[in-house]
């Protein structure tokens, strides 16, 4: 099997690349942390978790916090390891070149 089919389509954006990064070495994250650590507006990584979430690799929680309402991400079992495959895939793809 080549190198290239274990390379994520999910991942190729570089606000998806690094939600899952970020919960991959954090318990959970919530919106605000993402936002100001990764620079995106409200919509964008709304529409970005929202795609890890289909994809069944991000779990949303959504709770208030006093009046506050809090959304907050932590990576599936299976967003670790798809993560992990496409991060493999990439090191050997650069190794090769």
């Amino acid at each position: 099997m080549s190198i290239i089919n274990n390379i994520n389509k999910l991942f190729d954006h570089r606000i998806r690349l690094g939600i899952m990064s970020v919960l991959m070495v954090n318990e959970y994250a919530d919106f605000k942390t993402l936002k100001e650590l990764l620079g995106a507006t409200d919509g964008n990584l709304a529409s970005h978790t929202k795609a890890l979430e289909n994809a069944e690799y991000i779990l949303v929680e959504k709770q208030f916090i006093g009046r506050k309402p809090n959304t907050r991400y932590s990576a599936t079992k299976l967003g670790k390891a798809e993560f992990r495959k496409h991060i493999n895939a990439l090191e050997k793809l650069i190794k090769k070149t």
